[in-house]
């Protein structure tokens, strides 16, 4: 009976015979400094061994160019935030004639209640009378039934401000609409804005 043989059997292993192995040439201990020698400066950051910050907030946030970014859009964000409702765009407050005023609204049956609610910011606030004309937005004109179409639809009311530091006035208009046009007009000044019934 023949032996079998392999079939790269004129070839040699890679693994030498037990005979043949040469111990001292072999090299199995890993070492980290040696191996990190003429590695790239990026891969020995990596390794280096820092001690964590123990109230590192600020520094946790801004660790590395990434994380920095963020947070410097983050803290721009806030800045333009603030400076933006300082200057109230971001408020539904309006100024005439140093008076703070807030105008609401809400539909109930068919008419929407209008509420102006008046703060002096000042002691030469202007008190006097202020003229009130309300109509219905134009993009919301299709939803209001109207007799004569030539005659747009505006109602007129008057208020009066008093030396009182906070007032409030109500009165109502005779049409439903999403969206109403305000026009305030005071002695000195006018104010238009848009507003919304809730």
């Amino acid at each position: 009976m023949s032996e079998i043989k392999r079939p790269n059997a004129n070839y040699e292993l890679s693994y030498p015979d037990k005979k043949n192995q040469q111990c001292e040439d072999l090299n199995f201990h890993y070492n980290r400094e040696r191996r990190l020698e003429n590695a790239p400066q990026i891969v020995k950051e990596l390794y280096s061994e820092q001690k964590p910050s123990r109230f590192g907030i600020i520094g946790a946030l801004i660790a590395d160019k990434p994380r920095r970014t963020l947070f410097i859009i983050i803290v721009l964000l806030c800045i333009a935030i603030l400076a933006l409702s300082r200057f109230g765009y971001f408020d539904t407050t309006y100024i005439l004639d140093q008076n703070q005023i807030i105008i609401t609204g809400t539909v109930f049956e068919g008419t929407t209640i209008v509420t102006i609610k008046k703060i002096s910011k000042s002691n030469d606030s202007y008190t006097g009378s202020v003229d009130i004309a309300v109509s219905p937005s134009i993009q919301t004109m299709d939803n209001i039934p109207m007799d004569d179409f030539s005659q747009p639809l505006v109602f007129y009311h008057r208020i009066f401000f008093t030396m009182e530091r906070e007032e409030q006035y109500r009165f109502s208009v005779p049409f439903d609409s999403s969206e109403l046009l305000l026009v305030l007009q005071s002695e000195k000044n006018i104010l238009q804005l848009r507003m919304k019934p809730e």
